[in-house]
C-alpha cells in the first residue's frame, strides 16, 4: 500500500468514527448542561465551595467565577511547582524557578499547556497528577462553560441571566470530561501506554552514556490531554514518545480524541437554540476548512521536492515512522487547527509551506473546529461578523438566531477578533527588535523568524505546540509567552460573555423574507470566507516574512 493511500485511509477511518459520534455525544453534552438535576457528589462539591447551583448569573457575574477561579488555580499550580522539592512523589527532582513555574501554571490554567521544559526531567509524580493533569480537566471544562453561555445567549430572551458558571463547571467536568478520560485511558493502556508510578530507571548504555527512562500515569493524563484539547505530554517527545503514543492505532484514536468535543459541540449548539440545521451549517464551515487544510498539509508534505525527499518518498525528517507522513500530517492540522497542540511530529521540520499551515491553522483562531469550547465561541463570533457583512451588502439590520446585530454586538465581535493578533504581533515584533531575543533562534533568516512567530501564535492563542526550534526557557519568552497566554485567554472571553449577555436581553426577532438564512449552504460558503480573508489581511505580511518566504526558496 502506498503511503498516500494509507494517509487517505486513515483519513476516511476517522471522519467515519466522528460522524458516529457526533448525534449522541452532541445530544449528551446538551443534555448536561440543561439539566436542572444535581448528581450526590456535585452536591458535596457546591457545598464546599459555597456554590448555590440553582443560582443565575448575568454576565459579569458569570466572568467574575471565570477569573477567580482561573486566580486560584494559576496561584495553586504555582506553589505546587516552587514547593516540589520538598514534597513526597518529586523524583527528586528540584523546585521549578519563579519564571518557569510561573510560565507553566499559566499555561495549563489557560488551557495552552505550553512547556518550555523537558516533562520527564522537570515534573515529580505530584506535580504531574495533582496539579498539571487537574488543570488539564478543568481549564477544558471552563472553555465549554464559556461556550454554552454563549449558546444561552443567543436561546434566551429578555433576560441577562447565562448560567451559573459553577455548575456548568463542574458538570463539565463530571459528567462529560471525566467519564471521557476514563474510557480513553482504559483503551490506550490496552494499546500499550504506560501508567505507573515509577521511578527513573537504568535501561542501559547509549553513545557511550547511560539512558534512563522513568515511569508515570502517562495514559490517564494522555488521554485528557487530548480529549481537553490541552496538549502539554508528559514526556519532552510528547505524543512521539512510544510510552505516549505506542501504535498507529492510538494515534489515529489520539486525533479522534482531540476533535469529537470540539465537532460535537455544534451539534450541541443546534439542539440548545432549537435548530439542529444551524448546528449543522457550523459543522459543516468547521469541517470545510478542516479537510482543506489537510489536503493542503498531505500535498505540500507528499510533494517530492529534492533528492532527498524523493529518497525518503516524502518528508519524513522529523516525523516517527510508525505514523509515517499522512498520519502526521492529520494530527497536525487537527491539533494546530484545535488549542491542542500535541505533537507526533516535529513541526520545525515540516516544509516551509507545511510549517506554514500549521500556523495558519492558528491564525485562523482555533476555530475549525476549535478547542473545547473557545472553538465554538469563536466560530460564533465569526458567524455574527459574516451575518453583518451580509447585512451591509443588503442594506439592512443584520439578524443572527432571532437576534439583531447591532452597533454594541459589533464592537464586541470586533474587539474579539483583534485581541490574538495584536497580541502575537506585538510580542514577535518585540522580541525581534531587542537584541537578547533572537539569540535564541536555532536558525537564521525566515525559518528563525518563524520560530518566534510560531511561538506567539501558539501561546496567544492558546495553543501551546512549538516548532522546538526556539530555546524558550528564557527569563524573556517565559515571561512574555506567559503574558501573552493570559491575555489571549481571558480578554476574549470577556467580550464573548459581555456579547452573551447583551443577546440574551434582546427581543427575538421574527422571521421575514428578508432574512438571511443562516442554516443554508449559502452562508456556509460566506463564513468560509469571512474567516479566510480576516486573517489573511491580519497575518499575510507576518506569513510573507517567515513560513511563505521559506517556501518559496526552496
Amino acid at each position: 500500500m502506498s503511503p498516500v493511500l494509507a494517509g487517505v485511509l486513515q483519513l476516511l477511518a476517522l471522519i467515519g468514527a466522528l460522524a458516529l459520534a457526533y448525534v449522541p455525544v452532541g445530544n449528551y453534552m446538551a443534555k448536561v448542561y440543561d439539566s436542572r438535576k444535581h448528581l450526590r457528589v456535585e452536591k458535596w462539591i457546591y457545598k464546599a465551595i459555597g456554590a448555590n447551583p440553582d443560582t443565575e448569573m448575568t454576565w459579569p457575574a458569570y466572568l467574575r467565577g471565570v477569573l477567580a477561579f482561573s486566580a486560584v488555580s494559576v496561584l495553586f499550580l504555582y506553589l505546587l511547582q516552587r514547593l516540589q522539592g520538598v514534597l513526597p512523589g518529586s523524583m527528586k527532582f528540584s523546585s521549578v524557578n519563579p519564571a518557569q513555574s510561573f510560565n507553566t501554571a499559566v499555561s495549563f490554567v489557560t488551557n495552552t499547556n505550553w512547556q518550555s521544559y523537558y516533562g520527564e526531567q522537570t515534573m515529580g509524580h505530584v506535580v504531574q497528577t495533582a496539579g498539571l493533569a487537574v488543570q488539564n480537566f478543568v481549564s477544558a471544562a471552563v472553555g465549554i462553560a464559556v461556550a454554552v453561555a454563549l449558546v444561552r445567549g443567543f436561546a434566551r430572551s429578555r433576560t441577562g441571566e447565562l448560567g451559573n458558571f459553577w455548575a456548568d463547571l463542574v458538570r463539565g467536568t463530571l459528567r462529560i470530561l471525566v467519564p471521557g478520560a476514563a474510557i480513553a485511558a482504559i483503551v490506550l493502556v490496552a494499546c500499550g501506554a504506560i501508567q505507573n508510578f515509577s521511578g527513573i530507571h537504568e535501561v542501559g548504555q547509549f553513545m557511550g552514556g547511560s539512558q534512563q527512562w522513568n515511569g508515570g500515569a502517562v495514559a490517564s493524563q494522555e488521554a485528557i490531554k487530548e480529549l481537553g484539547t490541552n496538549g502539554g505530554g508528559y514526556f519532552n517527545a510528547n505524543s512521539a514518545h512510544p510510552f505516549e503514543n505506542p501504535t498507529p492505532f492510538t494515534n489515529l484514536f489520539e486525533i479522534f480524541l482531540i476533535l469529537v468535543i470540539p465537532f460535537s459541540l455544534t451539534r450541541t449548539f443546534g439542539v440548545m437554540v432549537g435548530s439542529v440545521k444551524q448546528g449543522y451549517a457550523i459543522l459543516a464551515t468547521m469541517f470545510t476548512i478542516w479537510l482543506g487544510f489537510v489536503a493542503l498539509m498531505m500535498w505540500t508534505e507528499f510533494a517530492h521536492h529534492g533528492p532527498a525527499l524523493q529518497a525518503a518518498g516524502a518528508a519524513m525528517e522529523g516525523k516517527e515512522t510508525r505514523f509515517g507522513v499522512g498520519a502526521s500530517s492529520i494530527f497536525a492540522v487537527s491539533t494546530t487547527l484545535t488549542s491542542t497542540g500535541a505533537v507526533d511530529s516535529f513541526h520545525s521540520s515540516f516544509t516551509g509551506l507545511g510549517g506554514g499551515i500549521t500556523m495558519l491553522g492558528m491564525m485562523l483562531g482555533e476555530i475549525a473546529p476549535g478547542g473545547t469550547g473557545s472553538g465554538l465561541y469563536g466560530m460564533l463570533i465569526m458567524a455574527v461578523i459574516a451575518v453583518f457583512i451580509a447585512g451591509l451588502m443588503v442594506g439592512r439590520t443584520p439578524e443572527y438566531l432571532g437576534k439583531k446585530i447591532g452597533g454594541r454586538e459589533m464592537k464586541l465581535a470586533a474587539c474579539y477578533i483583534l485581541v490574538t493578533p495584536a497580541l502575537v504581533l506585538v510580542f514577535t515584533a518585540a522580541s525581534m527588535a531587542l537584541p537578547t531575543p533572537p539569540h535564541s533562534m536555532l536558525n537564521s533568516g525566515a525559518h528563525g523568524f518563524s520560530e518566534v512567530l510560531y511561538a506567539f501564535t501558539s501561546a496567544s492563542n492558546n495553543n501551546g505546540s512549538a516548532f522546538a526550534g526556539l530555546n524558550a526557557n528564557t527569563d524573556w519568552f517565559n515571561t512574555m509567552t506567559g503574558l501573552a497566554m493570559l491575555l489571549g485567554r481571558f480578554l476574549p472571553m470577556v467580550f464573548v460573555l459581555a456579547l452573551a449577555g447583551s443577546l440574551a436581553e434582546q427581543k427575538p426577532v421574527p422571521v421575514t423574507a428578508g432574512t438571511l438564512r443562516t442554516e443554508k449552504p449559502l452562508f456556509t460558503g460566506l463564513l468560509v470566507g469571512a474567516i479566510l480573508i480576516i486573517t489573511g489581511l491580519t497575518y499575510f505580511p507576518a506569513l510573507a516574512l517567515g513560513p511563505l518566504a521559506e517556501g518559496l526558496a526552496s
